[in-house]
This record gives structure tokens, sequence and C-alpha cells, in this order.
């Protein structure tokens, strides 16, 4: 008998829009950062992506897919997506909003459509990857195709 394969919202909603990709899961309890993540996987550190939301001055919210060793320029995020000022969504709030939990968190099927920029650098590989939707996965996929599910744009984010 095989075993049943675990799909999260994130996968069920690559499935639906015919997006290929694939996934990798690994041994994981509670929050872990990215860059233990992409070394418990052996993966380069160039090519993890990891998922922040923030909060904008008018109260919106606004989320960016940035490489695992860099940090948002919160001035240039904020130009990216039209705001004054951008602060992190407080961690107590992250599954309410988005329905993920730390660590577990990916731009694709939030409980809302937000706003979505990917860091400009993600189109220079063939293939990047994000949280799974859950503790313990990761989906590799095409920058673009992560763009088209998560309705997404490309921008400068980071710090540098």
């Amino acid at each position: 008998m095989s075993k049943k394969e675990i799909k999260t919202n994130a996968m069920r909603i690559l499935d639906r829009m015919k997006i290929s990709y694939t996934y990798e899961t690994y041994e994981c309890d509670e929050f872990t950062d990215g860059i233990q993540v992409a070394d418990k996987l052996n993966l380069d550190h160039r090519q993890v992506f990891k998922t922040l939301v923030t909060t904008g001055k008018t109260g919106n919210h606004y989320v960016f897919v940035i490489p695992i060793e860099d940090e948002i320029d919160f001035k240039k995020a904020a130009k990216a997506v039209g705001e004054k000022s951008l602060e992190m969504l407080h961690l107590k709030d992250l599954t309410k909003v988005t329905g993920y939990v730390r660590g577990g968190c990916t731009s694709i099927g939030m409980k809302k459509s937000f706003p979505t920029v990917i860091q400009e650098s993600a189109r220079d590989f063939d293939e990047i990857y994000v949280s799974g939707g859950k503790l313990g996965m990761q989906i590799k996929l095409a920058p673009a195709d992560l763009k088209k599910a998560a309705n997404a744009e490309f921008g400068d984010v980071i710090r540098g």
C-alpha cells in the first residue's frame, strides 16, 4: 500500500493552476529559520526565499518574498507597495491574518490575497525554494510561476 501524499493548500492551488513544482520535506517540530532549513536540505542559500508579512501605515498587509540571508529594506518595500511606512506583522497575528504558522508561511494561498513583492534576484534562477505551507516542507518552482500563483510583482526590497 502506498503512503498517502501530503498536500498543503499551497500545493492544491499550484495543482489547480497546472503549475509545475516539486517539494522536499524535512524533520521539523517547531520554527526553524530559512538558513537552517537550507542547510538541512543541502540547498544553495541564494535560491531559498523566506516570506515576510508586513503592515502598512494604512493598516493594509503586504507580503515580501526575499532571500533567506537578506533583510528587508522597509523604505524600499514601502515605496514598492505605495505606503508611507511598513512594519513587520506581529507574530501573534500571523496565523489569524495568513492562515499559516511561522516557518510554514508561504505567499501562495493565504486567507486573503495581499499585495506581494518577490525580490527581483529570484529571476536569476531557474527555480527557487519557498515554504510549502506547513512546517517541514519546501516547494521548488520557477520564480515566474511563484509570481503567477501569488499574484505578485518583482521588485528590489532588500538592504544593500
